[in-house]
């Protein structure tokens, strides 16, 4: 029976999820199937342009794609998630669902496609190295590397990991300097958002509203006199990732951001997180001076003109 594609509808969402459990192949994915259909699909699509597609035999769902266009530029397009069943790799199944997806993100205006994270909702920076077909496949049609990214991981899983060590100290000395360390309340979103946009502008007051009074996931940020001085969140697309954070510049160097950190990854281990995942990493020596984190993901970052 020949395979169709066309738009794929919530009702399929259980069907996108158990597919996404059999497809990805690293454990780590597949266990949170669940959380990255939803944040790239469910509410992805509240706040940008989504393109999900479903490859059909018959009833059965064996492929699925999502995409969405940049709320930066919309002159940018995204595959944000892609998977073919197991036993139909090989056959043009993940090549004929990114041909669609480029004509539909070329028709909504998108001048360049992307296989990289589409802040603020994102599965990956881009595409995992040990994603061996996914990379083949990205070069077979045409696409470029224009950037490698990394994430780090945190170990969890004891008592005595350096990710885990007390704060108390560091917030009692901070304390005296005016400083307090709290978790963020939904009603600190504005003032979060606020300061995340001037002070780093990106996405990520998007990614804050996806970890503040959400289950699964947090935030907590340092003040003094009102004044936000930094913040650290977990568990905006996934609940094993950490991140986003930032120190306001004239904070810098005062131990605010591996009290936010460790304050952060406590509470994943609380929530039953045995390795976390700090994504998309810039200060490589800062996370691991403040929590043992080791470099262990590499994603290459491809794109295509159309």
């Amino acid at each position: 029976m020949d395979a169709k594609i066309t738009e794929l509808t919530l009702d399929r969402a259980p069907d996108a999820v158990a597919l996404c459990r059999r497809a990805l192949d690293l454990p780590e994915d597949a266990a949170e199937a669940d959380a990255l259909v939803d944040a790239l699909w469910i509410r992805a699509g509240a706040g940008r342009t989504v393109v999900a597609l479903g490859t059909y035999v018959g009833d059965e769902l064996v492929g699925v794609l999502i995409g969405s266009i940049s709320a930066q530029d919309p002159r940018l397009g995204h595959v944000d998630l892609l998977v073919v069943e197991p036993d139909r790799r090989r056959r043009g199944a993940g090549r004929a669902l990114v041909a669609e997806a480029e004509r539909r993100l070329a028709r909504l205006g998108a001048a360049e496609v992307l296989l990289a994270g589409n802040p603020p909702w994102y599965a990956w920076p881009g595409i995992d190295v040990r994603y061996t077909p996914a990379v083949c496949l990205a070069l077979a049609l045409g696409y470029r590397q224009d950037r490698t990214a990394w994430n780090m991981t945190a170990d969890l899983s004891y008592d005595g990991s350096p990710a885990l060590r007390t704060t108390e100290p560091a917030e009692r000395r901070l304390a005296g300097q005016g400083v307090v360390v709290r978790a963020a309340e939904p009603k600190d979103l504005p003032a979060l958002a606020a300061f995340a946009r001037s002070t780093f502008g990106g996405a990520w007051d998007g990614e804050l509203a996806g970890s503040v009074g959400r289950d699964g996931a947090g935030c907590h940020l340092a003040e003094r006199d009102g004044e936000i001085l930094g913040f650290a969140a977990w568990g905006s697309s996934r609940p094993s990732w950490f991140g986003p954070m930032g120190t306001a510049p004239a904070a810098e160097g005062s131990g605010i951001g591996g009290v936010l950190l460790r304050r952060c990854l406590r509470d994943q281990r609380a929530a039953g997180v045995d390795a976390a995942q700090i994504g998309w990493v810039g200060p490589v020596p800062f996370y691991s001076g403040s929590a043992g984190a080791r470099i262990e993901r590499v994603f290459f970052l491809y794109r295509r003109t159309l």
